[in-house]
């Protein structure tokens, strides 16, 4: 097992910068080269299991769509079942919606509510927690249908967004855990 900071390394060794995507002054931290790469892959993945064992979590929500990337190994990891949050309209059956603020408009995020019960505690994961609007959410739905928030784990925290802020009283005490905060 390597220590923390080797493995912060080693992640932030493979996130590659592309500026001006999706638009001028954007700088996009593209992750699909640490995917690529099976030894940082399974650093990530086992880092990220290991968050959820120690958080006591009992499934894992995924959010759309490179949570999903993440969160499925990781589940198979810690031996936890695996729940997407997919945004409006893309589950069948019964489901839980959550609108919530975008920078110019709304989103919906739903969830299959009989996937959670009272018993499960929820490991959030995700690639990126930015402004947090997606997370927040997520953490209203898992609520809903009537499960306990273990913490939001994610690779990356652009901290000058205020992600975390915005998830303090969502979060209700459960962490905020980032491998990587830039």
């Amino acid at each position: 097992m390597t220590s923390t900071a080797s493995t912060r390394d080693l992640l932030l060794s493979r996130i590659r910068d592309v500026p001006d995507y999706p638009k001028p002054g954007v700088l996009f931290k593209d992750i699909t080269p640490l995917l690529a790469d099976p030894a940082a892959f399974s650093a990530l993945t086992d880092s990220l299991a290991e968050l959820c064992v120690r958080h006591g979590a009992t499934k894992i929500v995924g959010l759309e769509a490179r949570g999903f990337i993440l969160a499925a190994p990781v589940a198979v990891r810690a031996g936890l079942g695996f729940v997407p949050v997919r945004k409006a309209g893309k589950l069948p059956g019964a489901t839980l919606a959550q609108a919530y603020e975008l920078e110019y408009g709304t989103a919906e995020i739903e969830i299959h509510a009989e996937d959670l019960d009272s018993d499960d505690r929820i490991m959030v994961i995700d690639d990126v927690l930015a402004t947090g609007g997606t997370a927040e959410a997520s953490l209203e739905l898992i609520r809903r249908a009537g499960a306990q928030v273990a913490g939001v784990s994610v690779l990356m925290e652009l901290g000058f967004l205020g992600g975390r802020a915005r998830l303090e009283a969502g979060l209700r005490g459960a962490p905020v855990e980032a491998l990587i905060t830039l």
